[in-house]
């Protein structure tokens, strides 16, 4: 498996989940073949590498999934950033809006060195609102968020325009229209 073409072939959708209109985009086929899996994750390393990323940050859930595994291909560090209260030790957080209401995200304190580039993972960009929390993290953090990394990136729901907007590039291995 050497395309793109045959990764977005395992992305199943899902009509009207979580809720009528939308369209979900499954990953979990992508996962249930270990090649796919395989080259989506050096497909990711490849791209933080480009960018000069020292190390990975992964967006709870699934950009743990993409992220972890990308940055041991890589051979490089990874930061898990959680849901509230899902992390031993000192913590910092950042908020961002959701549909109806606002959640957090958490990294440790002491998990990126000084100034170091660092990539963001995640599955999928929509609005974008999830990755700018994760991009003010690493810079809360002392890191400079050099990319957001995504597997998928959903077309006119202003992701991209968004994190670019607070200076960070924005790569993705597939594109769909909402």
């Amino acid at each position: 498996m050497d395309n793109v073409d045959a990764l977005r072939d395992l992305i199943r959708e899902i009509p009207d989940f979580p809720k009528p209109g939308i369209i979900f985009r499954d990953i979990v086929p992508l996962l249930g073949d270990g090649e796919a899996l395989h080259q989506t994750a050096t497909r990711i390393a490849d791209l933080a590498l480009t960018h000069k990323a020292e190390a990975i940050v992964g967006i709870e859930a699934r950009g743990f999934l993409f992220g972890c595994a990308a940055a041991a291909v890589a051979k490089l560090p990874f930061v898990p950033l959680r849901k509230p209260g899902k992390l031993p030790g000192e913590t910092i957080s950042a908020e961002y809006a959701l549909e109806y209401g606002a959640d957090r995200l958490e990294a440790p304190k002491d998990s990126i060195q000084p100034l170091a580039k660092v990539a963001l993972v995640d599955d999928l960009i929509a609005t974008g609102g999830t990755a700018a929390a994760g991009a003010k993290l690493i810079r809360d953090l002392g890191g400079v968020p050099e990319v957001g990394i995504f597997v998928i990136e959903l077309l006119g729901l202003g992701g991209r325009e968004a994190l670019e907007a607070t200076g960070v590039k924005v790569d993705a291995l597939l594109t769909y229209d909402e």
